[in-house]
Formats: C-alpha cells, sequence, structure tokens
C-alpha cells in the first residue's frame, strides 16, 4: 500500500505466551514484481513460506544454534485495514497512491467514491489511461469523468492524470457503459464533449474552485 518494494518471510521461534516475538530461525527477502497484487502476493510468499518452514524443521538444530534475535530498531506496525482506507481522495492522491491502493485492498474492499451524495464503489481498476484530452478550458480539476467508449473505461481524473475502471457497483454491478448511459449521459454532456467537472468528489472536506468556501461531505456509513 506504500509502494514497497522487498518483503520477505521469517520462520521465527516462538517465547512463550508472546506474539510475533522470538529469535529468527530463517528468513529471505522477496523483491516484489511490479503490479503484483496482495493476494499474488500472498500465493508467492506462502510457497516460499512452507518451503522455508519444511527446512527449517529438516535442519532444526543447527537452525536453533545459529538463531539471531530481532531487531527493535526501526520497527513498525502495519495499519488494520478497514473500508476508511477505501475512499478516495481524487485532489491528493496520484496515479502511483491509487495503483499501490487498488493492488493492496482492491480484492477485498473496493475503492470508493461519491457521486450525488451516493457511495460509489469503483471495480475492475485498470490502472493509467493515456488517451484522455484535456478540452482546453483550462485545468480539469480531480473528480472529472470522462467515458472512453473505444475501450469501455469510465476515467477519472486524479491529482497528476486520470485512471480508469471497468465497472461500478450503485445498487447492482454495471459496466462503465452502463454506468455513463444510465446516469451520466445528461450531466457529463458538454459542447465540446469533454469530461465535465467534480462529478466524483472525495469522502472529506472539498474547497471550491471558485470561492474559499468549503463544503463537508458526509461519508454513508457502507
Amino acid at each position: 500500500m506504500q509502494g514497497d518494494k522487498v518483503t520477505g518471510v521469517t520462520v521465527i521461534q516462538i517465547r512463550p505466551h508472546r506474539f510475533d516475538v522470538g529469535p529468527i530461525l530463517s528468513q529471505e527477502t522477496y523483491h516484489i514484481q511490479k503490479k503484483l497484487t496482495s493476494d499474488e502476493l500472498g500465493d508467492v510468499l506462502a510457497v516460499k513460506g512452507a518451503q522455508m518452514l519444511i527446512d527449517t524443521l529438516k535442519n532444526l538444530s543447527e537452525k536453533v544454534q545459529n538463531r539471531t534475535e530481532q531487531s527493535t530498531t526501526g520497527a513498525t506496525f502495519a495499519p488494520k485495514i478497514n473500508k476508511s482506507l477505501s475512499w478516495l481522495v481524487w485532489e491528493e492522491q496520484t496515479i502511483e497512491n491509487i495503483d499501490c491502493l487498488s493492488r493492496a485492498i482492491g480484492s477485498r474492499i473496493p475503492l470508493r467514491t461519491l457521486w450525488m451524495g451516493k457511495t460509489v464503489k469503483l471495480l475492475d481498476y485498470m490502472g493509467k489511461c493515456h488517451n484522455v484530452t484535456s478540452d482546453g478550458r483550462g485545468k480539469v480539476v480531480p473528480g472529472s469523468i470522462y467515458y472512453l467508449k473505444e475501450s469501455n473505461i469510465l476515467s477519472v481524473r486524479c491529482k497528476d492524470g486520470w485512471v480508469g475502471f471497468r465497472s461500478v457497483l450503485l445498487k447492482k454491478r454495471l459496466t462503465a457503459a452502463d454506468f455513463y448511459n444510465g446516469y451520466l449521459h445528461q450531466s457529463m454532456k458538454s459542447p465540446s464533449g469533454q469530461p465535465t467537472h467534480g462529478l466524483f468528489v472525495s469522502g472529506r472536506t472539498i474547497q471550491s474552485n471558485n470561492s474559499n468556501e468549503t463544503h463537508k461531505v458526509n461519508l454513508p456509513s457502507t
């Protein structure tokens, strides 16, 4: 979720009445392949961990004799995964931020945004969209939506570019085309046919583009 490049597997000797505390018996690092999801990474590490555990048991006396204590320097706790992490903040998050978030939690907790006060779950993340152009009327604000008909992708503007999704979930799952035709077509019309502004909003205080006025957006409970 933080864009870490390296992870790993550690086999430790658990101390009595403690959790995840004890000397290291075996440890291997793993360089995370680009675009790997948390589920895919979990599968890779599960296989590696099983192999390391078998090797540790086969050579237990040697492993125990050569054990090393865990370092407490620089140790941090990973944040608990919950629904609040899934709210996108279009004006603050970059393409890389959203990509990392999607790969980390997307399979368990869909990414979410607000549209007309309703929660929209964004599904089938496609990554960066390259073929969205400006309408020439100035900077396109984060949260702007543009439907890419040729690829059937709903493209949304974030802090530094556009990201795409193939489907969304309101009351039911809809393809990008269905969402556009059924909900957005009329509201997205503009003389140039280009993106309209601010149709998706973030679940926090949003500042108006034309004034210093702020508007508090209350997050739905689901």
